[in-house]
């Protein structure tokens, strides 16, 4: 899952009303991590743990954004998110369902890579390509601080590079800019907050099926 973000209406003055009582445990460092790397401004459109939590900015922040939700369906047996539109189907937010044979398509033109940076590259493209569909200009991904302290070392180990994820930047074709807000929000954090709240996780075949599978952890 990824959530996105597009260009306000200046006009709309809409507010949102929290639905649940964040811990500050969640909503300080987001609001730090979203302060310190500028992730959100003034005219964005913004789209679990991780929607629950902008669904909070939305409506304390004075920057003025919306929210709308993806989900890409890999078709991987065990993999099974159709219960997240009946979910989102109790917020007044939009939600898109894409559905691609990642796997499939690994096995027919995977050469030389992992499966981890394949099924990334894959997502990633199906993500933009939503993003630019429906007129949206920000896509927030849901990796936390263990996800980043991890990258580097599966960046040596499988492209012998030592890199990690970036906080906020912007993709290639310079038309789209990539958010992780929960940047300081360690896993153990959200994984309670989830259990706490009993958001519907969702579980990703694709990480027990393939080692060090690039995943994201808002459900």
């Amino acid at each position: 899952m990824a959530f996105t973000s597009k260009i306000n209406n200046p006009k709309n003055t809409h507010t949102v009303k929290p639905r649940m009582v964040l811990p500050k445990l969640l909503v300080k460092p987001v609001g730090r991590a979203i302060s310190d790397f500028q992730m959100i401004k003034d005219g964005d459109k913004d789209s679990l743990s991780l929607f629950h939590i902008l669904r909070h900015f939305l409506a304390s922040a004075p920057i003025r954004f919306e929210l709308g939700v993806v989900t890409i369906d890999h078709q991987v047996d065990d993999f099974e998110p159709q219960a997240l539109e009946s979910f989102f189907r109790k917020f007044d937010t939009p939600y898109f369902f894409e559905v691609f044979p990642i796997m499939e398509q690994a096995e027919k033109s995977m050469k030389g890579n992992s499966y981890c940076s394949f099924c990334a590259r894959i997502k990633r493209g199906l993500m933009y390509q939503v993003t630019r569909r429906e007129g949206y200009n920000v896509l927030a991904l849901g990796q936390h601080l263990d996800d980043l302290a991890e990258s580097p070392m599966m960046s040596m180990c499988h492209n012998g590079k030592i890199q990690t994820m970036k906080a906020h930047y912007i993709n290639d074709a310079k038309d789209l800019r990539i958010i992780r807000p929960l940047v300081y929000v360690r896993e153990r954090q959200l994984a309670d907050f989830a259990k706490t709240t009993l958001l519907p996780i969702i579980k990703d075949s694709l990480s027990s099926l393939l080692p060090n599978t690039y995943r994201t952890s808002a459900f």
